[in-house]
């Protein structure tokens, strides 16, 4: 793609550099005959001109981003964006030494803009690129909000749609589907602080406003502040939002109540594990040396009772003349007193409701032992929807590359592979959401087919997401690491383009602000009251 307007092709003779447009009468009666906008022209096409990209002369208010549209010879009215500008000049060094010693100079300049084709859509509907090239010397008009709709087919206000935010630039609603998000899964990626779990709450609210069945696991108990309001900023734009608290659509639960006091007590029965998943919770290294011992004293139990308990099997194992299993039976009164098993376990009907979201609040839970709870209610799930003995649903997953790491294992790797292959076919859809994207396993973040992308700046995460994202240019990839908070790029969920929005407030309370340590309202060396807790 050419960009120096002052340079000719070979064997092309030199052209005038043209004039603005409408500053000819003869341009103006063009602009008139054409029908076009009635806005005032942006800018006009120079240099060599291509079927996918073109350059343009900006002469009027365009950012880059931006939506433009041009009238096609065959095709009408075609979509395109800008991906890039450039403010040229004529200030050379020399000249810039005379302005610093006082010269009055004129400098001249001009602003140029690469822009890629959307395309426009036929008789059929059908989203079609030009087949020839525009005409140097073509107007350059803002695209109208009906156009842009249209071409990229955005719809507003659907009985299916989740609301999550503006086109940036634009007053126009992005709904993303909900039936295609739990059919083909959904990410939500951005480095910390970048807005990721804010984005998902707004999610997970449209989701409960259509009365979809959630399961949200919350390794830092940060989405039970959805129960009250929230408040909408003032002085931002008007997003068509109302602060709204979903108490009635949510019940939590916990491992560990004492830090969640709120949250209902999430109980496991052993009868549920085998012996080899239960060895796994320990630190012991070498695990095959305890197996068989450790099985042999479950089965021992089962022979006399169905329902037992880990001091059970700790007595057995006590009990066994041969003795050796000192270090076993350390690591299970380890896991006794964690106090996540009982003799009856929480049922699987009190755990999902339909229409309503279920928090399972892993706040206080140690690393291993939150492996093993993810992995034995996602298993269940699974599995039961296969059976439909739950109804469909969405599974929301914070912290993922804790869950479903690329190197390495976690106790829940395996099910939330099966899960993201297989769970679109039996009504069960995944949302995973993480700040290192590269630290995710590419079998699960490959299957997520709507990705909501806020800014992001390591670079593998950024080889990760561009891998991953089907329709990112080059353009776009750059300026994920330049995103503002608030602004996301989306695509999937019959949205069929990547398109940048501008993220809604949210209605209920997020809960995951990070933590201020100098307030403006207390002067520094303030005293704080502090509990008196000994170490």
């Amino acid at each position: 793609m050419d960009t120096e307007a002052d340079v000719p092709a070979p064997g092309e003779e030199a052209r005038l550099e043209p004039q603005p447009p409408g500053t000819d009468e003869s341009q103006q009666a063009a602009v008139e005959a054409l029908d076009l906008p009635a806005s005032e022209p942006m800018g006009m096409i120079y240099g060599n001109v291509g079927t996918s990209s073109f350059n343009v002369w900006v002469t009027g208010s365009l950012e880059k981003m931006d939506y433009i549209q041009v009238e096609h010879d065959s095709s009408g009215w075609v979509l395109g964006q800008i991906m890039e500008m450039e403010r040229r000049t004529d200030l050379s060094i020399e000249k810039a030494k005379r302005v610093l010693n006082g010269e009055d100079l004129d400098i001249e300049e001009k602003v140029t803009a690469s822009v890629n084709i959307v395309g426009y859509r036929d008789d059929r509907g059908l989203l079609q690129s030009p087949r020839t090239p525009f005409r140097a010397g073509q107007m350059v008009f803002r695209a109208t909000d009906e156009l842009i709709k249209e071409v990229i087919g955005l719809k507003e206000h659907t009985s299916t749609g989740a609301y999550i935010g503006l086109l940036a630039g634009h007053n126009i609603r992005v709904e993303v589907d909900i039936n295609s998000m739990v059919q083909k899964h959904v990410c939500i990626l951005a480095k910390t602080g970048g807005g990721k779990s804010f984005m998902c709450g707004d999610l997970i609210e449209e989701l409960m406003k259509h009365d979809v069945t959630i399961m949200v696991i919350d390794p830092h108990g940060e989405y039970g502040s959805m129960r009250e309001k929230g408040r909408i900023p003032p002085g931002g734009r008007d997003f068509g939002v109302e602060p709204r608290g979903y108490a009635d659509k949510i019940i939590e639960f916990a491992t560990d109540t004492s830090a969640n006091p709120l949250a209902r007590p999430l109980k496991f029965t052993l009868a549920n594990i085998e012996p080899r998943d239960l060895l796994a919770l320990t630190s012991i290294k070498n695990g095959r040396a305890y197996l068989t011992p450790l099985r042999k004293a479950v089965d021992l139990i089962k022979n006399v009772k169905r329902d037992y308990s880990l001091r059970d099997i700790i007595k057995v194992l006590e009990a066994e003349e041969e003795g050796g299993n000192a270090a076993l039976i350390s690591e299970l009164e380890y896991l006794d007193e964690i106090n996540i098993f009982a003799e009856s376990g929480t049922r699987i009907d009190e755990l999902v409701l339909k229409g309503k979201m279920t928090i399972v609040n892993l706040k206080g839970t140690p690393p291993d032992i939150a492996e093993l709870v993810v992995e034995r209610i996602c298993s269940a799930l699974f599995e039961l929807r296969k059976l439909d003995r739950i109804p469909p649903m969405m599974l929301v997953v914070e912290e993922a590359h804790n869950f479903c790491p690329q190197v390495g294992t976690a106790a829940s790797s395996k099910i939330f592979r099966t899960i993201a292959a297989e769970g679109r076919k039996f009504g069960l859809g995944l949302t995973i959401i993480s700040q290192r994207a590269a630290k995710v396993d590419k079998s699960v973040l490959s299957q997520c087919n709507t990705q909501m992308i806020l800014k992001v700046t390591n670079p593998n995460d950024l080889k990760a997401i561009t891998a991953s994202v089907e329709g990112l240019t080059a353009g776009m990839a750059d300026e994920i690491q330049r995103l503002p908070i608030g602004v996301a790029l989306v695509v999937g969920g019959n949205v069929q383009m990547p398109l940048f929005v501008e993220v809604r407030p949210r209605e209920s309370r997020h809960g995951g602000e990070s933590v201020q340590i100098v307030s403006d309202d207390d002067a520094p060396g303030d005293d704080v009251e502090m509990e008196e807790e000994e170490l």
